[in-house]
């Protein structure tokens, strides 16, 4: 039967519990940090609502683990940067005064707060789990025996998994990783990624401060897990605003050209800028990539010369050059290509931008015409986002088989699943 296990990320943002404490102990490593320090960092941790904590150091004291392995996963998760025996006592008895400073127990939820939580605890069998962290272990053994300062760090980890806690075990083993930037392999993380989130881990107490070996930048993919992205994610942050202080739409460009979690940096700028070329290198006219623009954003009654996208080119050359700049500061080495057209769609998604054409809202059939040069001279797949996205803007509801001919296509695209459903407004079919 498996465990009845927390939601992780709905109390915490990042790492927490033990392992929490210990990356904040690294962070620290070039201040002072005898045992009064420590003890006060554990304590502010405790009294910030990390009820983890304590948790954790009272799986450890409640174990059978001898004080070496204790001693040996500790040392590993804080990179050395304070050993109990240097303070003249045993790890046990360290982990015994913080658990000294941390509540007996987390308080009781409000009833309707745990109920709503109900259906989004992990159900992972505790043995199951064992298995999945363990063999994480041993494939990272290599590495860890390379570059971690701790002899034993392996088997010590594998021991907390199988005979104390896997969680915690996970934890501990991240932590390694983190402390010691050993390196993890693109595939790798993905397998530590989808272990978080079984155990409904925040995305940053897995990836913060991993080192991994990314994949190359790729302006083609599209299962990125914000949904929309590129220059549809960009009219939708600037949705109707008609702000001209200094700053807005520049700092709306790094927003969505920011580096996501789960994710390579620059994987979203590099999307971003993807879009920005199609339409900057195509023959569309200044007027109609302003009108596309403006559709996009909502902003198609926001007036004035002194508006920063009065010039749909010049407005996406800025957008450029802020992917630019970013791409450059995350990955140096990265040169910007046009990922393939996906010209195999052209007649399906040209299809739906002439139904759409006729639909009641007026800006979506000016639009229409600009978008159906953009699916057959541009990018079907940049033209389908831009349609969808337009008819999410105005409310322009898509049902019955043509909303299943849209889902066909953003499955031959690669889209996530949200890409669709949680944007496009659906109303019950007419007969």
């Amino acid at each position: 039967m498996a465990p009845t296990r927390e939601v992780y990320l709905y109390d915490y943002a990042a790492d927490f519990g033990l392992s929490g404490l210990a990356g904040t102990l690294c962070a620290r490593a070039t201040l002072r940090l005898d045992e009064p320090v420590v003890l006060c960092v554990a304590e502010s941790e405790a009294e910030d609502d990390d009820y983890r904590l304590g948790a954790d150091v009272r799986l450890l004291l409640d174990s059978a683990l001898p004080e070496e392995v204790l001693h040996t996963v500790w040392l590993a998760a804080v990179r050395r940067c304070f050993d109990p025996a240097d303070e003249g006592t045993d790890t046990r008895a360290w982990l015994d005064r913080i658990a000294d400073l941390c509540p007996p127990r987390a308080p009781e939820r409000d009833p309707f707060e745990e109920k709503s939580l109900e259906a989004s605890r992990p159900v992972v069998p505790e043995e199951e789990l064992r298995t999945a962290v363990a063999a994480e272990i041993e494939a990272a053994s290599a590495g860890l025996e390379l570059r971690v300062a701790v002899p034993g760090v392996g088997p010590a980890l594998h021991r907390v998994v199988r005979e104390v806690d896997a969680d915690l075990g996970f934890r501990l083993f991240l932590r390694a990783l983190k402390a010691y930037s050993v390196p993890v392999a693109a595939d790798t993380f993905d397998r530590l990624l989808a272990i978080g989130d079984l155990l409904a881990y925040p995305w940053a107490a897995v990836q913060g401060g991993l080192s991994v070996r990314w994949r190359p930048l790729d302006p083609g993919r599209r299962d990125l897990v914000s949904g929309r992205f590129g220059l549809p994610m960009l009219a939708a942050a600037l949705h109707g605003t008609d702000r001209q202080y200094a700053g807005v739409a520049h700092e709306a460009i790094r927003q969505v050209a920011a580096d996501g979690l789960g994710w390579a940096p620059g994987a979203y700028a590099a999307v971003l800028l993807d879009d920005v070329w199609r339409l900057l290198d195509s023959a569309l006219p200044d007027e109609a990539i302003g009108l596309l623009w403006r559709t996009a954003s909502g902003r198609l009654y926001v007036v004035g010369e002194e508006e920063f996208d009065v010039d749909g080119r010049a407005w996406l050359e800025q957008v450029s050059e802020v992917c630019h700049a970013h791409l450059e500061e995350v990955d140096p080495a990265y040169a910007p290509f046009l990922a393939p057209a996906r010209t195999d769609l052209t007649e399906p998604v040209l299809r739906e931008v002439r139904e759409a054409a006729h639909a009641d809202a007026e800006p979506v059939r000016g639009a229409a015409r600009v978008l159906e040069d953009v699916v057959t001279s541009v990018d079907p797949d940049l033209g389908f986002r831009l349609l969808v996205h337009i008819l999410a803007t105005y409310d322009v509801p898509v049902t019955g088989d043509r909303r299943d001919r849209y889902r066909v296509i953003a499955a031959h695209l690669g889209f996530g699943a949200d890409h669709l459903d949680d944007r496009l407004p659906e109303a019950a079919d007419v007969a």
